[in-house]
């Protein structure tokens, strides 16, 4: 029995990154003696084990046979003459196919410690293309170390290209499509993730509401960039920035689905993208199940986000119905993820990344006196039930009438 240090710590430890997780593999045993030893089975698909004392994951060498469809149709065989070097072979990249021994040694028959120096993303066999789960783990991946200039080898490319023309992204369900999706929002830069997608044809497929935003023109006015595709990936860009907030970088990322429905006669302008891009921001949080936390900041962004680029000229009035609208007063940290959303927007178009944007404080600020109204005067004056909420909405809209009269002054 030889136990090895396997995929991300191996790869992470390599690239002088923190290591979160280890995972661990064992050659030349059996499931029989990893429970007399103490060792606890879970799962069903194929052997792994929780160490008795770190709890730790413990997997006994496999290799895998494709007998089905999607990323769930294989059949695993697990025993003990499988080795090292078979168990490596059926992983994705050559980077996460990197063993070390218990002497610190590495194993690495793939050549991921090459790849790793010169920053490639490269599949380890053709058995790459039999799990089409693998185009949104190296479009994730493609973010995660986009920072440290690591690109897709083109061969790897050409392979998630034939997944996508093969159909089988069919089969990914809504939930490992989200849990890809979410861990890119992590990354340094989650853009990459959606754009890896749309070049080897995968976001047409799982996010068509994004992908058609590609080739819709804007006014270059407003828009260096034009396209509002390109937009969204700087938005997106941007929002990683301002943000660590996975909530806000997801809304980023559609808050302008309405522009790929704006009429033709219309462009480029988008008159009506903030009501219209409700419908397709639900289909497409409905369709992979994504969180009601970030489908409702999503909803709430795309509807307000042009009116708080106004806030320099709005009513105090309707600062008030926007605070309404969201449910900011129950729900506060609302005003300044819609804030970040909305800076995010303005920088995100070519040329104007460092722009500065006096509206996401301005909209805080009105919040925050807005917020500080106190009620007690209100009731104690003998007001009660509607009225008190009517006394409460006209002392508030006074309240931010004053500062934007101070502030405008």
């Amino acid at each position: 029995m030889q136990t090895y240090l396997v995929g991300g710590a191996v790869r992470d430890t390599l690239l002088g990154l923190p290591i979160t997780d280890q995972d661990w593999v064992v050659v030349g045993t059996t499931p029989t003696a990893m429970l007399e030893l103490g060792y606890e089975q879970i799962g069903s698909d194929f052997p792994v084990f929780l160490h008795p004392r770190t709890k730790q994951e413990y997997a006994l060498a496999r290799t895998e046979r494709k007998s089905g469809h999607g990323y769930t149709g294989f059949s695993c065989y697990a025993a003990a003459d499988v080795t090292l070097e078979q168990d490596l072979l059926r992983r994705d990249l050559t980077i996460n196919a990197i063993a070390q021994d218990q002497q610190g040694q590495l194993i690495d028959p793939y050549h991921g410690q090459y790849d790793l120096e010169h920053k490639i993303l490269r599949h380890v066999s053709p058995a790459f293309s039999e799990d089409p789960l693998r185009v949104l783990r190296v479009a994730r991946f493609a973010a995660r170390f986009a920072h440290l200039g690591f690109t897709i080898a083109a061969e790897t490319m050409a392979l998630m290209q034939e997944i996508v023309v093969s159909g089988e992204l069919a089969n990914l369900t809504p939930e490992r499509v989200w849990l890809e999706w979410h861990k890119s929002l992590s990354s340094n830069d989650p853009q990459v993730f959606l754009s890896v997608l749309r070049q080897c044809g995968a976001l047409a497929v799982i996010m068509p509401e994004i992908d058609a935003l590609f080739g819709i023109p804007q006014p270059v006015k407003w828009h260096p960039e034009i396209d509002c595709g390109i937009h969204t990936l700087l938005v997106a860009k941007q929002a990683a920035v301002l943000s660590d907030d996975t909530i806000i970088r997801f809304a980023a990322q559609v808050h302008d689905l309405g522009k790929a429905l704006s009429p033709k006669d219309d462009l480029p302008h988008h008159k009506t993208h903030c009501r219209d891009g409700i419908k397709p921001i639900k289909q497409l949080c409905q369709r992979i199940k994504v969180p009601n936390d970030y489908r409702d900041l999503a909803l709430l962004v795309c509807a307000q986000h042009t009116k708080i680029h106004h806030a320099q000229e709005m009513r105090a009035s309707t600062f008030i119905s926007i605070f309404d609208q969201i449910d900011a007063w129950r729900k506060p940290h609302r005003i300044e993820q819609l804030a970040i959303c909305c800076r995010a927007d303005a920088r995100g178009r070519h040329g104007l990344e460092a722009t500065v944007y006096p509206q996401a404080d301005i909209t805080i600020a009105a919040f925050d006196i807005a917020q500080a109204v106190p009620v007690a005067p209100i009731i104690a004056a003998g007001f009660i039930g509607a009225e008190i909420k009517q006394q409460l909405t006209q002392a508030r809209t006074l309240a931010v009438d004053e500062y934007l009269q101070r502030t405008r002054t």
